[in-house]
């Protein structure tokens, strides 16, 4: 959590855009932009209260006519976009979206931090609407919390809006989001992008098991004690969604249960008085129908705002929920909700439909009605300019682009804001997953095409895919030849290392270190290698001869090298009887002048069951850490080391890595070593030994003993990571990582390609 005071500034001081050179008629259609607004109006009566706890997740849901009949039609006009390339798509309406270049002003004009179109939509949230109430104000403390946050915009955007409106308070903030670290987290469901979350990692909430997954009861628990420094919370936002893309139809329904868990976490952090803000889509099951009523029944004002930075053809939508005036007599319902949180939460109806006054339904259905007419207004606009535009057509386009360009600086009077007063204020460059190191999935073709490449084999999607050429490639040299660590790396703080256990991964879905689309493709492919075996028992893609094309690197091949390099240091340094080179794996090889060779048993593959684990296997993990403790007691000064490795898609393994940069004066990679894809193909080559601090060792053999005693009968933990991210992200590491990772997983796609091409020629 952190505190950042603001800084005072006169409103106004820099000179307002002038919008007199548009037209009216262009003015006045970007004035209507900027007013997608509903309010919620609580009827005198005061029916509107807190239904009876007893009643509450006691029925099975049932729907809304009137509501479904808009999601009917809603869906019927969508779906005239299932034949539509994606990619053309997006770059039609981006183009149509008459807000869309006030990002891009915004972001060169007042020097914003993150300023992604999430930044823009909430700086409109925090200048429409009070979230920064007058006793925080008053007090100089402000409290905020930020669920499904990453990559950080909500949070850069209110910094931004704290210190250029003379709001002088004291600021703690934190944050909690889908680990982007975490292997065992389905890259479809997070954002990887981690620009603020890399250098601001303590301010971060992940929870006891590292995953950050916000619908775990367990994570709700540890959250209030994770805010319990905060004396008040004052606000709480909630932006989370995932891809839908598979079934846009249901998008509503998919997201409800987090939707339920991030209001149930807002009601149960926030202090009284405070306001919430979570973004919705559509409000048309019964889902949103009872968390809505519920909203209006614990919040004094709830509105429903589209900000006109939210592309207008989409269903995204946020409630804006002020004054929170119900936290003790929502308390019982809280409660229950509470023992009953999760992801099924929204299986069952919050509500019966007999405890939600239709008053409240005839205003709910306005709001719905209201947001279903401007989408679909838009999306059949944009199906008529899709085939061409005019000229005159594309001339009003750009005018109104630049007016709302220019109204949104002028409207909500967004300043310059000095880098000194970012919340990052190192630079990105080293400490974060940079534009080639985080591999976002290109959704491509149109939405029929994509679901009929769900029903491929793994194979069949490589063939339609980017990486078909470059997969079927042979290795004709050595892979990693020209990759090196130079080091030995700098001195570490070895001191702030700490063994951070978690869960056990059941799969290593994501990684840091490597392109994700390959990692999808190389889990998918072992997957179906697995399903199907060969007559001899081993699974499809392991059986077979090895590829005869590519050119596999033998020991003595690397004996030599390790010889090569090892007359290369500087002659001081060179030991009179020779270097000591240890091997970790085949003693077939011949002994080396240069060279006293000794060989050592490699660490077991993983069964293949565990294929998908990759590095990630716990005992794996353990034997792998073994070797290179025992080498690292056996090794001279000047010596080399070869280390057959699965894969470094971990930060366990990562951080291994670092600790054998930290060791010798050259760490690379070479591969294919094996033509088993199931097994380890490549080793790490590390020549110029020198001693290691004792430290290092007693830390690695301490963490030995933990992994021992995770390992025991029973015990469903394993250590996650050791090393602080923020030090596996710095350097040449990262892309030392990613370029021997991706050249692992291609060679092993390889490899079960062409096993897969030899089965299917002798079945023919």
């Amino acid at each position: 959590m952190s505190r950042g005071r603001g800084v005072r500034k006169k409103i106004g001081a820099d000179k307002e855009t002038d919008l007199d050179k548009f037209s009216p008629d262009v003015l006045a259609e970007i004035k209507e932009l900027f007013s997608k607004n509903v309010t919620y109006y609580k009827p005198p009566s005061r029916e509107w209260r807190i239904p009876n706890p007893n009643e509450a997740l006691k029925y099975e849901s049932q729907q809304y006519r009137s509501l479904q009949a808009l999601k009917e039609s809603l869906n019927q006009v969508k779906d005239q976009l299932s034949d539509k390339n994606l990619e053309e798509w997006h770059q039609h309406t981006s183009f149509t979206n008459k807000a869309g270049k006030a990002i891009s002003h915004v972001r060169t004009t007042v020097n914003a931090e993150i300023c992604t179109q999430a930044w823009c939509k909430f700086y409109e949230i925090l200048a429409t609407f009070p979230l920064i109430p007058q006793r925080a104000l008053q007090s100089g403390e402000f409290n905020s919390v930020h669920l499904c946050e990453a990559p950080g915009a909500f949070i850069a955007s209110l910094n931004h809006y704290l210190k250029t409106n003379c709001l002088y308070c004291d600021w703690m903030w934190a944050a909690n989001t889908l680990n982007p670290y975490h292997e065992a987290n389905d890259n479809g469901m997070m954002i990887m992008d981690d620009r603020l979350i890399a250098s601001t990692l303590p301010w971060w909430f992940f929870g006891s098991d590292d995953t950050g997954d916000i619908m775990s009861q367990k994570h709700l628990l540890e959250l209030k004690r994770f805010t319990s420094n905060m004396r008040a919370i004052d606000l709480v936002t909630a932006d989370g969604s995932f891809d839908c893309q598979g079934n846009p139809d249901e998008q509503e329904a998919l997201v409800a249960s987090l939707h339920y868990c991030e209001a149930v976490s807002a009601l149960m952090l926030l202090r009284s008085g405070g306001s919430f803000v979570l973004k919705m889509f559509t409000l048309f099951e019964h889902s949103s129908v009872s968390l809505l009523y519920l909203l209006n029944c614990c919040f004094n004002a709830v509105h429903v705002f589209k900000p006109a930075t939210s592309k207008a053809g989409n269903s995204e939508v946020y409630v804006v929920c002020l004054k929170y005036s119900a936290k003790e007599a929502v308390r019982p319902l809280l409660s229950k909700m509470i023992r009953n949180f999760g992801p099924d939460i929204a299986g069952r109806a919050l509500f019966p439909h007999h405890s939600i006054p239709d008053s409240f339904l005839r205003q709910h259905k306005e709001v719905c009605s209201f947001f279903h007419k401007l989408q679909i207004q838009t999306i059949r606009e944009n199906l008529r300019l899709f085939p061409s535009m005019s000229e005159e057509q594309k001339q009003r386009l750009s005018q109104l682009r630049d007016c709302a360009a220019e109204f949104y600086l002028q409207r909500y009077r967004v300043q310059y804001l000095p880098r000194s007063k970012w919340l990052s204020k190192t630079a990105l460059r080293g400490c974060s997953l940079n534009g080639k190191l985080f591999g976002h999935r290109k959704q491509v073709g149109s939405f029929n095409e994509r679901k009929e490449l769900e029903t491929l084999t793994w194979k069949e999607k490589v063939e339609k895919g980017y990486y078909k050429a470059w997969i079927e490639q042979h290795v004709s040299g050595d892979l990693g030849k020209d990759c090196i660590l130079r080091g030995p790396g700098e001195d570490c703080d070895i001191e702030a290392w700490y063994v951070l256990k978690g869960a056990a991964l059941p799969k290593v879905r994501s990684s840091p270190f490597c392109d994700l689309e390959l990692l999808n493709h190389l889990n998918e492919a072992l997957e179906q290698s697995l399903l199907t075996r060969c007559g001899n028992g081993s699974p499809r893609g392991a059986c077979g001869n090895p590829c005869r094309t590519c050119v596999v690197t033998t020991t003595d091949h690397l004996l030599s090298e390790a010889s090569s390099l090892f007359q290369e240091q500087p002659a001081a340094a060179l030991p009179e009887e020779g270097a000591h080179c240890l091997v970790v794996g085949s003693s077939c090889a011949q002994q080396t002048g240069h060279l006293r060779v000794e060989f050592s048993a490699p660490p077991p593959c993983p069964a293949p069951s565990c294929v998908t684990l990759h590095d990630g296997e716990p005992r794996y993990q353990q034997e792998f850490l073994r070797c290179i403790l025992c080498s690292l007691r056996k090794l001279q000064a000047g010596g080399s080391f070869i280390l057959p490795i699965l894969s470094s898609f971990t930060r366990f393994t990562a951080g291994l890595v670092l600790a054998l940069h930290l060791c010798f004066q050259c760490v690379s990679f070479r591969c294919p070593t094996s033509s088993d894809a199931l097994g380890t193909i490549a080793v790490l080559l590390c020549s110029g030994y020198q001693l290691p601090s004792d430290r290092l060792v007693a830390f690695l053999q301490d963490m030995h003993s933990v992994m021992s005693e995770t390992s025991q009968p029973g015990v469903q933990r394993q250590v996650l990571q050791f090393v602080p991210m923020e030090v596996l992200l710095k350097g040449d590491l990262p892309e030392f990582l990613w370029t021997m990772n991706t050249a692992i997983a291609k060679h092993k796609l390889h490899l079960l390609g062409q096993a897969e091409q030899e089965s299917m020629m002798l079945s023919a």
